[in-house]
């Protein structure tokens, strides 16, 4: 795991400064993979397959691509990146 050393004047306050920050985005992160859910899920009820039966469908090109189609695969893509953005804001612990 990397380490990062910060010098500063007010430690204190920087901490704090960036423990509410990363909170910040946090919570950002979360609306935001909630509001992809959910219209992954909307995707999902439309055309009652998962998510991963489309992609495996649409990789062995047995779905026509559509704009909606490209929508899915879109919001399929924006949550695996928001999932990874909050996994690694999550795995960030200060020492002292």
């Amino acid at each position: 795991m990397a380490e990062l050393k910060i010098i500063c004047e007010y430690p204190d306050s920087l901490k704090q400064f960036i423990e509410e920050a990363l909170s910040q985005r946090i919570a950002s992160l979360k609306d935001g993979i909630r509001r992809t859910e959910e219209r992954i899920n909307e995707f999902e009820g439309k055309y009652q397959m998962s998510t991963e039966e489309f992609l495996f469908q649409y990789e062995n090109d047995q779905i026509q691509e559509t704009l909606e189609i490209d929508e899915w695969i879109g919001e399929s893509l924006m949550l695996k990146g928001l999932q990874k953005d909050l996994d690694t804001l999550r795995g960030i612990e200060f020492v002292n």
